[in-house]
């Protein structure tokens, strides 16, 4: 039987954190509202300036987060990564399979699962990204990949697995794979600091293998140089194949173009506790829809409703399922 959804990503453990404005990002040397990769060390000294806070510790990853949004909206939903062989792990592996009912992570001995602390904004809920990708780095078993793409209707990707050569050799790969196979291939940015290292090879996988993509309007900005409406038709008019595009454009909400036809999705109003994983939960919500054979406008307005309920709490996934099936009811599931 084909399964809806099959990700491919890096596995971290997220670390939330609530800060107060002040100069810790200053200190640090961090950009706001970016993602910054740095080593364990690294990691460990930003986070001794806030584990005398109150912490969180969850499963995450951008392609975890949006194929457990999608497994818990009732999707068939699996996703691969790679896991130190460690308590992390263990914890990483159950919360996948309280989303999914099952998960295909594989374990790296000898190294610590990766983990990524989020520093959260009191006043307008922005978040800071320092992530140690630890076992993370580990080139991919694709023998045992490989057989779940040649199943899966939407196979699923992120930008975050671009910064190491042999996993990004490995993720083309399995996008050509889903290509030969009829497996619709998204790739969603991820990240502003994707583009800036990675654009070329952005611009590669887009052409010759997406046939969905999600940016926000800072990454689509840094890919094509141009405003959200303008570059959404320049991202589309590359595409190999006529796809769907979506660029997010935060409290404004997300353009959605499909087939020549640009279609404008107001956010929800909600109010912001943590933007960690509202992209991820967009993208889960959105990739659930389009395997029901929902039309596009429909998966955007339902995303952007899912991602409302992540931006109104603390944690990069809703954990109560019975929320999502109550909002998936409300768009006439």
């Amino acid at each position: 039987m084909p399964m809806d959804v099959v990700g491919l990503g890096n596995a971290l453990i997220d670390a939330l954190v609530v800060i107060e404005e002040g100069d810790l990002c200053d200190r640090m040397s961090l950009i706001r509202g970016t993602m910054h990769p740095v080593d364990d060390a690294g990691w460990n000294r930003v986070y001794d300036q806030v584990k005398h806070l109150s912490v969180t510790l969850d499963a995450g990853g951008s392609c975890a987060n949006a194929v457990a949004t999608a497994g818990l909206l009732g999707a068939d939903a699996l996703y691969c990564g790679r896991v130190g062989d460690d308590e992390l792990g263990q914890v990483y592996a159950q919360r996948m399979i309280e989303a999914c009912g099952k998960h295909a992570l594989q374990v790296t001995p000898g190294k610590p699962t990766g983990k990524s602390l989020a520093l959260i904004s009191a006043s307008d809920a922005e978040r800071t990204m320092v992530t140690d990708l630890g076992a993370a780095t580990t080139l991919p078993d694709l023998d045992r990949f490989l057989p779940l793409v040649d199943q899966a209707k939407v196979t699923h990707f992120t930008g975050y697995t671009l910064f190491d050569p042999q996993v990004a050799a490995a993720v083309e790969i399995a996008m050509k794979r889903a290509r030969s196979v009829g497996s619709l291939v998204s790739l969603d940015a991820a990240d502003p600091v994707v583009i800036r290292v990675q654009r070329d090879l952005v611009w590669s996988l887009i052409e010759r293998y997406a046939d969905l993509v999600f940016l926000n309007a800072e990454e689509a900005q840094m890919l094509t140089g141009e405003v959200p409406e303008a570059a959404i038709l320049q991202i589309a008019g590359r595409m190999q194949n006529p796809g769907i595009v979506v660029v997010k454009i935060g409290r404004a909400g997300s353009l959605v173009l499909h087939q020549d036809t640009l279609y404008r999705v107001d956010s929800v109003p909600v109010i912001p506790r943590d933007t960690t994983g509202a992209g991820d939960s967009y993208a889960g919500g959105f990739l659930f829809g389009l395997t029901r054979g929902w039309s596009p406008e429909r998966c955007g307005r339902f995303a952007s409703a899912v991602a409302s309920l992540v931006v109104g709490q603390i944690g990069a996934r809703l954990k109560d399922r019975a929320v999502l099936q109550d909002l998936l009811r409300t768009h006439g599931g």
